[in-house]
């Protein structure tokens, strides 16, 4: 608050110094005194200006309010002063004032033996902005002041001003006075729960739920509410009411800064039910681990290793436990298997009771175990209970074992209720009590939080059944906010706030280890300390000294606790705990480095934690969590903004981009925005101070986006200038990725031979043993590529049956690498070649499958894929409605992805959908699209085809156009032969011996259709060889002239 005299240059040059002395000593005073009794801090006395702080040396919990009372009672104050100067001297005297909040920095300032505590930041310097405009007599206050005190105050708008030094113009508004009837804003942020009121339907519920699974047959909660309205509160009465029945219990919970950590609350877990001590020998850690994987009946020979992996860094006894042979991605499938495995076994021992909170916070590959755990659910004897905030949509669908609750605030009785519980049924006096209510505006937390203030204070003397008052009642025993409550809490705990503040660093949870190792406190000050936070209840302690956890009771309590400490103790704590971890506990830095990576990055060693962000990326994408691992490289991308252009920092910039575009395939598409800029930024640095080696697998990247994009010939020359770096280099892998290429993009010109010839070159070169790392750097596997883009150049060629054991050999790679975005992309063109085979149903199931992995693992771009191929096989088996509407999605969340490569055949799939569904018409249209994305393109392979469909279609109008028809046949049938494309040469033929016939020209048909059919050597058992054979017949028949 600034307090200032109005016109006192004028008044000081017209009145006696002494008289001047006198008049500003009584102002000053009268100001003080007002000031002292709202504990205000006078930091200057300015001449006749006053600088004031509300919260500081002592934050109070309505600091706002006091500020403005304050200001109101001076101007009070005021008029007695007025009415002697006027008296004595025949002056007007008026004061003026400015309120502004915010967060500043207070700090010893001056020099030469002349020091002050001053407030630094610009909240005192727009205070006395504020009140140099207002009007004498008036108190003023700022936007930010507003929103604390508007619903205890009259304000009048007397709107945007423009501030001297501040950018943006501020509303501002004039108090005219204190309301009559506080009331409380319906924005107040929202909290959690002491008592349990208000809450009997939602526990009852839970409780009936409860004795339902006991009784055989799984049940699923989902528990939403706003933060701190009583989710935690309402699973720990659960836990009250089955605690003396026969249960198994297991509570984890997700934290914002493990959002990209995969797995991590899972891991938590297991850390628990071992538990694992850091002085266990090794041969103790693993026989903790067999003992559980034991006592659930789980095949140690896999689980044991999984789970040494995942919760520390012991070396296994090897002629017990071998080497996993896993790929990373098959080992991540394996683990969460082994993580529902041990679930359901601890089911059948006993009901189990599983409770994650915190689900907003979820990381990717933590869902994906929920949703495996939710489909099994109705199987075993469990009960999952799930918390999470409304701003988070569940993924799973309503089925029949599936309850949401939602939480609302408390009614006025109901925090009656509450306020009666939290002192013991004593009765506060009536005004207080009123006032709790009003403030608390139904929130649980605001009605807990503002209670135990008032009980902590000094205010109240505890009688046998009510407290008293010690006098009048301050404002000190009333929290405007709930981080003024939990500051004001924290100044109290004295010694024990800076371990609460240390904590709060660390992190939501830490264990007792890691405090103690960061704090350097022995263990008796640091056991004392840590029992006061816990009796204030700011912790919650988990399991016995000297292996406890702590968790702070709620995560605004720690933002609290973290906020209060100036941004350069915070990075000096970030900075030992950097070096704590580094240095005494590796099995947590291997396992989490993105932990290690979060607190390099918040203590300002920008250089190590771009490193650390790169080690998170790359641990996640070995376990194919390509969302997180994408997160960990763009945080190390944007960290690298703030270092200088340096030829070791570009060079850190390049390792990140060609790292990052893989995840971003997977989780976006090949031709995503996103996945193009990377590569363009990193080709761009290869020129600047990339090698060669970097270079390949930049260009190969931009390759893939051209092509998708359906950019052909610029794609050809990147493939072209990959097979010329290739042969210069002593690395067959990039042979392998430089005939693969080059094999893809000469197929979709359509230059079949030259295709075959690349893919089969790739094949030979490639060793799944040798090359299996290669799908991580390009985001797909060489050997799935290549032999499932040869199956639908072999079926083109007319070899069904090579083309079947190709795709089936694609399949079977990418099922051994376990490698997800490489199953997705085999299972997709294998349903493609199910399509040319016309084998609908087989079609189908693939295109099921290939949807339930992308959606599982968040793949878009295969996803849409999956979508039409779908759709094409509905209206196939007869489901033309469904399929047209689903194939127009499925279409638009394609080109969604930036990919137009495939479109003419997409589109020719449409068109048989819609001609199943005998709308000619429109299939006619959906055929022209494709010929013109042909033309656009270059896109070849299906040329012939769209040409076939289009003169079928034509033909099958309400008035046919055999002319046009057959124009159509021959421009299918010359391009077929052009690629000698003889499976669409024999559809060709038989669509113009069709015609013929039935224009009585059989001779005709027979004689193009025969030597076409001859020259098949396979496939006699697919649907157009068993077609043709019919054909013939009955043009043979027909030449014998009989009917």
């Amino acid at each position: 608050m600034f307090c200032d005299l109005a016109g006192s240059t004028g008044l000081a040059g017209q009145l006696d110094p002494e008289d001047w002395r006198e008049v500003i000593r009584a102002y000053q005073t009268a100001c003080a005194t007002v000031i002292h009794r709202f504990e205000g801090y006078i930091a200057q006395y300015l001449g006749d200006g006053i600088l004031v702080y509300f919260g500081y040396p002592q934050a109070h919990e309505d600091d706002a309010q006091r500020a403005v009372r304050a200001g109101l009672e001076i101007l009070d104050a005021m008029d007695a002063l007025r009415v002697r100067v006027q008296r004595e001297w025949g002056f007007p005297l008026a004061v003026r004032l400015g309120i502004r909040t915010g967060l500043v920095v207070v700090g010893e300032i001056g020099g030469d033996g002349r020091y002050e505590q001053l407030a630094l930041g610009d909240t005192p310097n727009i205070a006395a902005r504020i009140q140099a405009l207002a009007a004498p007599g008036t108190v003023v206050i700022g936007e930010s002041t507003h929103r604390l005190v508007q619903d205890h105050f009259e304000c009048r708008e007397l709107g945007q001003e423009t501030l001297r030094g501040v950018a943006a113009p501020m509303m501002l508004y004039e108090v005219v006075g204190e309301l009559e009837t506080p009331h409380r804003s319906d924005a107040e942020e929202v909290r959690a729960l002491a008592p349990l009121v208000g809450r009997d339907a939602e526990a009852g519920r839970l409780t009936q739920i409860w004795r339902q699974v006991r009784t055989g047959g799984g049940h699923v909660v989902l528990l939403s509410g706003e933060a701190g309205v009583g989710k935690t509160r309402l699973v720990q009465e659960l836990k009250m009411q089955v605690a003396d029945e026969r249960h198994i219990w297991l509570e984890c919970r997700c934290l914002p800064y493990h959002q990209h950590s995969a797995l991590y609350p899972l891991i938590e877990l297991l850390q628990y039910l071992l538990p694992l001590r850091r002085e266990d020998t090794p041969e103790e850690q693993v026989a903790k681990i067999e003992r559980l994987v034991s006592l659930c009946r789980l095949p140690p020979a896999e689980t044991v290793p999984l789970f040494a992996e995942l919760v520390s860094d012991v070396t296994l006894p090897p002629n017990r436990y071998p080497p996993l042979t896993w790929t990373p991605s098959q080992q991540r499938l394996k683990t969460l298997q082994a993580f529902l495995a041990l679930f359901t076994q601890l089911a059948r021992q006993r009901p189990l009771v599983f409770i994650m909170e915190g689900l907003h916070y979820v990381d990717p590959s933590t869902l994906e175990f929920l949703s495996l755990l939710i489909d099994s659910c109705p199987l075993d004897r469990v009960l999952v209970l799930l918390t999470y905030r409304p701003d988070f949509s569940p993924p799973w669908s309503e089925r029949e074992y599936l309850t949401t609750i939602s939480l609302n605030r408390l009614k006025r009785e109901q925090v009656d209720t509450m306020v009666s519980q939290l002192t013991a049924g004593k009765a506060l006096p009536s005004a207080l009590h009123q006032h709790i209510v009003s403030r608390s505006d139904g929130v649980p937390l605001f009605v807990e939080e503002l209670t135990k203030m008032v009980l902590e204070s000094d205010l109240l003397r505890e009688g046998p059944h009510h407290y008293e008052l010690l006098g009048p009642l301050p404002a000190l025993s009333i929290p405007s906010t709930l981080q003024d409550s939990l500051m004001a809490r924290l100044d109290r705990l004295v010694t024990a706030r800076g371990i609460a503040q240390l904590g709060a660093v660390i992190g939501r949870q830490f264990s007792y280890a890691l405090i103690q190792a960061v704090s350097q406190l022995d263990d008796d000050t640091l056991q004392r300390e840590m029992a006061r936070l816990i009796d204030a209840e700011l912790l919650y302690q988990r399991g016995e000294l000297p292996q406890a956890n702590y968790i702070f009771k709620h995560t605004l309590i720690q933002e609290v606790a973290y906020q209060s400490l100036l941004k350069s103790t915070r990075q000096q704590v970030h900075q030992r705990i950097v070096q704590v971890l580094t240095e005494a506990f590796p099995s947590t830095v291997k396992a989490q480095p993105e932990l290690l990576a979060h607190h390099a990055t918040e203590a300002g060693l920008t250089d190590q934690a771009v490193g650390y962000w790169q080690q998170a990326g790359q641990h996640a994408l070995q376990r194919s969590a390509n969302v997180e691992a994408a997160a960990h490289f763009r945080r190390g991308l944007t960290l690298l903004k703030t270092l200088p252009e340096t030829p070791e920092h570009l060079q850190q910039e390049l390792t990140l981009q060609a790292a990052l575009a893989p995840a971003l395939i997977a989780t976006q598409g090949f031709a995503a925005p996103d996945v193009v800029n990377t590569y363009f930024r990193a080709r761009e640095l290869c020129q600047q101070v990339g090698t060669s080696a970097q270079l390949f697998p930049v260009l190969r990247g931009l390759w893939v986006c051209l092509e998708v994009r359906a950019d052909l010939q610029t794609a050809r020359t990147l493939g072209e200038q990959l097979l010329e770096h290739a042969q210069r280099g002593p690395d067959p892998a990039l042979l392998v990725e430089a005939h693969r290429a080059l094999g893809n993009t000469f197929f979709w010109l359509g230059e079949l031979d030259t295709a075959r010839d690349h893919l089969e070159r790739s094949i030979a070169l490639y060793d799944a043993k040798q090359h299996h790392a290669l799908a991580f750097l390009y985001g797909t596997d060489p050997g799935v590529v290549c032999c499932a883009y040869a199956a639908w150049v072999y079926w083109l060629l007319g070899f069904p049956e090579q083309a079947l054991a190709s795709s089936q050999k694609a399949l079977g790679i990418a099922r051994t690498l376990a490698h997800a975005h490489s199953e997705a992309a085999a299972l997709n063109w294998a349903g493609v070649l199910h399509h040319l085979r016309r084998e609908e149903q087989a079609a189908y199931e693939q295109a099921e499958a290939l949807m339930a992995l992308a959606k599982a693992q968040g793949f878009p771009y295969w996803l849409a894929e999956g979508r039409i191929l779908r759709s094409w096989a509905l209206a196939a088996l007869g489901q033309t409605g469904e399929a047209i509407e689903e194939i127009h999605q499925g279409l638009a969340a394609y080109r969604a992805t930036g990919a137009e490569i495939q479109r003419p055949y997409w589109l020719a799939l449409e068109a048989e959908a819609y001609a199943l569904a005998g709308q000619h018409a429109e299939a006619l249209k959906a055929v022209n699209d494709g010929i013109r994305a042909v033309y656009a393109t270059g896109e070849h392979w299906y040329h012939a085809e769209l040409y076939r469909l289009k003169g079928e279609l034509l033909l099958a109008q309400t008035k046919p156009v055999p002319n046009e028809a057959d124009a159509s046949f021959q421009e299918a049938l010359t391009t077929a032969r052009q690629q000698q494309a003889k499976s669409l040469e024999l559809r060709t033929a038989m669509s113009l011996s069709r015609m013929w016939l039935a224009q009585g020209e059989a001779a005709r048909a027979q004689a193009l259709l025969a030597p076409v059919y001859q020259g098949f050597t396979e496939g006699f058992g697919t649907a157009d060889l068993r077609d043709a054979k019919s054909l013939l017949a009955s043009l043979n028949a027909a030449n014998r002239g009989h009917p």
